[in-house]
């Protein structure tokens, strides 16, 4: 290996390249490719500047050229066999690399004013499977958008072979859904992106990068995300194919519209990391006088998967693109900025114009007003609202609706289940008296409600875990938190930052707790840490009893004496209405395809049983429709499948996973409002309750 040469991983790649390239392939060489990325994989990968190079065997060698780290032309891969343009090499080689789902265009210091303060993303949701708020690039303009409310021919034609392509998909699953496939549901989404069909098309390049990470077994990979990123396809395809909906809001749009917002004082919250399979960096949030939140983010691509995570911390120590304005990501967490002739999209997002002016200003401390606020409102009225925001369209949510603002006091850690890993429980106060320590939770008599703390992303590589791990062994800890929703049957939070609550209200002749654990920041900190950028050290947390052991046992009763730590913490599972029988089955379907859905008669009449006996009976008959679908496939005089367009199977099973979303969002906003607690474990549904859907639903 040469001095200008680095081992690294495969370049993120348009997914137009992929469809044309495996386009281009015979149909023999078609049934190879899946074989043949596979032997490639397993090939080391040399970057020498925009290039990188395999070495296919002795005599032929592979070079895809990816200025930016994103190969946009099929003309930038080149292989030197004989067989080349048309070879099963080039086609192995951009299936291998990662999607780049928007083209990349640096916009800073465009003198029109509604600029974006860099790559910029729109479509239904980012490719990380757990929520950012990052919208890293913006979509080359392919011509005006359809201003009227009716689809056009090319429009339907284009939905129409979208929604064809994602019944193949959910019809193979995982396991069938080769490259072939992939490229399949890819050209169909270039067609529906130059038909202006932008947000069905973002949601298909979605799909297929999470096939992928699935096939080949990447750690990011969650069974959940390519479930949510199926139904939205489908829902999505199927609206537009039936004339359902709004149809501006179903075709999404090509860019954010930037607003002139003027003069603006803007206060530093926090930042985050952003790590996704192709861009790494920093996000920042920052709130103004009127509570509004907006976003200023540093996202590039990045080439080397390994690195992506360091050169995500890294940007946290890269200047804000703003203006004048000269301090950094994790300096603005802690800091304030003056801005005049300022644009912010309907998202938050802040543009960086050449009209814009932004100077550094004081930071505001999280227990003074207008930050403070942000707490002030109660748990179970934020948790509504992070619910409500995920039935929108990413492009147009408005920034920090699935953020939460609650103050919690740390238990410890228990396991997760019988053998599971250890999680962080909490106790939080609800915010309606102003987030100074309320007793009462939202919807208990007791404390406060117990929540699970999680990292905010789940890579090694980021500090949110060794954080955590940190925090478990300071029970009694007060905290003020910043975390996204982590949508579950008992309460859960993915934790971001962290800082000192304001000081509970005291009895007069009370004294302060002697030994209490509590945040011992240094000055420059401003008593918050981005807990995905910054690492906490021992000495930060002052009076903490390392040496205690995780305490188990039933839930504790009543509040735990100020200061003190609890002993006790629940240990034992939570049985809700028995949804997971449909959901199975719909989790099924999408790993191992159309016929995972056909059980023996007895297993179907025992999950029958059991669906109708919870009060499940909409739960039962959509299971049986789905598996009466997945069996109904004719045959010819020799008994072989006659291959359908799998659209009939692919809608009942849409309507099976829109029924267990609607259930899963009904048990999240009921465990957080307290009605979870009061649902008997022994029969799976809540007292007084024989319909249906739980309370709250």
């Amino acid at each position: 290996m040469s001095v200008s040469e680095q081992a690294v991983g495969w370049p993120a790649v348009r997914p137009e390249v992929v469809a044309e390239v495996v386009a281009g392939l015979s149909a023999r060489l078609q049934k190879r490719l899946d074989a043949a990325a596979a032997k490639l994989a397993e090939r080391p990968v040399l970057r020498t500047g925009d290039e990188w190079r395999v070495e296919v065997d002795e005599e032929a060698a592979l070079v895809l050229h990816a200025a930016g780290a994103v190969v946009a032309d099929q003309a930038d891969v080149r292989c030197g066999c004989l067989l080349a343009p048309s070879c099963v090499h080039r086609a192995a080689a951009v299936m291998l690399c990662p999607l780049a789902e928007e083209p990349v265009e640096e916009r800073a210091g465009e003198s029109a004013a509604p600029a974006p303060a860099g790559p910029e993303r729109t479509g239904a949701e980012p490719v990380d499977p757990e929520p950012t708020g990052n919208e890293s690039a913006v979509p080359e303009p392919t011509g005006p958008e359809p201003a009227g409310t009716a689809l056009t021919g090319t429009e339907s034609a284009a939905a129409r072979h979208l929604h064809r392509a994602g019944c193949a998909i959910l019809a193979a699953g995982v396991s069938g859904a080769g490259a072939v496939a992939q490229a399949e549901l890819l050209r169909a989404a270039h067609r529906a992106r130059l038909a202006g069909l932008y947000r069905p098309a973002a949601a298909a390049v979605t799909v297929v990068t999470r096939v992928r990470a699935a096939r080949s077994g990447a750690p990011e990979y969650r069974l959940a995300d390519l479930v949510a990123g199926l139904r939205e396809l489908l829902a999505l395809t199927t609206a537009l194919t039936c004339g359902v909906g709004p149809v501006a809001g179903l075709r999404g749009t090509a860019r954010q519209v930037y607003e002139e917002e003027g003069g603006l004082r803007l206060h530093g919250l926090f930042a985050e990391p952003v790590l996704t399979a192709t861009h790494a960096g920093a996000l920042s949030w920052a709130v103004d006088a009127g509570g509004r939140l907006s976003t200023i983010a540093e996202v590039v691509p990045h080439g080397d998967a390994a690195a992506a995570a360091a050169q995500a911390v890294g940007a946290g120590n890269r200047a804000v693109r703003l203006g004048e304005a000269q301090l950094s990501h994790r300096e603005f967490s802690r800091a304030g900025l003056l801005v005049q002739g300022a644009t912010r999209s309907a998202a938050g997002r802040l543009g960086a114009g050449a009209a814009v002016r932004a100077v550094r200003a004081s930071g505001t401390a999280w227990t003074a007003e207008p930050v403070a606020a942000l707490w002030a409102e109660p748990a179970a009225v934020q948790v509504a609202r992070a619910l409500e925001a995920e039935e929108e369209p990413h492009d147009t949510r408005r920034a920090g609706s699935d953020l939460l603002f609650l103050d919690v006091t740390l238990l410890g850690a228990v396991p997760d289940g019988p053998g599971g890993a250890p999680r962080l429980l909490a106790r939080c106060t609800d915010g309606a008296e102003g987030g100074h320590g309320a007793d009462a939770g939202p919807g208990a008599d007791g404390p406060g409600l117990l929540l699970a703390l999680r990292p905010g992303h789940e890579h090694p590589g980021l500090a949110f875990r060794a954080n955590l791990a940190l925090l478990a062994t300071a029970p009694g800890l007060r905290l003020r938190v910043i975390g996204r929703l982590e949508r579950a049957e008992r309460p859960a939070l993915r934790l971001l930052a962290i800082g000192t609550p304001p000081a509970p209200p005291r009895a007069p002749g009370d004294h302060d707790p002697q030994g209490a654990p509590a945040l011992a920041l240094p000055v420059d900190r401003a008593d918050r840490v981005n807990l995905g950028l910054e690492r906490l050290q021992t000495a930060d947390l002052a009076g903490a009893d390392r040496t205690a052991a995780a305490p188990t046992g039933p839930a504790p009763t009543g509040p735990a004496p100020t200061g003190a730590a609890p002993r006790d913490l629940p240990a034992a599972a939570f049985y809700g209405p028995p949804v997971h029988v449909l959901g199975r089955r719909v989790d099924q379907t999408v790993t191992t395809g159309r016929h995972a859905t056909a059980p023996s008669a007895a297993t179907a009449a025992a999950d029958r049983e059991l669906l109708r006996a919870a009060g499940l009976g909409t739960a039962a008959e959509l299971l049986d429709v789905l598996r009466s679908a997945a069996a109904d496939q004719r045959r010819d005089v020799f008994g072989r499948v006659v291959a359908d367009d799998h659209e009939a199977f692919a809608g009942a099973w849409l309507a099976a996973a829109c029924y267990t979303e609607a259930v899963a969002t009904a048990l999240c906003a009921a465990g957080w409002s307290g009605e979870a607690d009061r649902v008997p474990a022994a029969e799976g549904r809540p007292e007084g309750r024989p319909e249906e859907m739980p309370a709250g639903s």
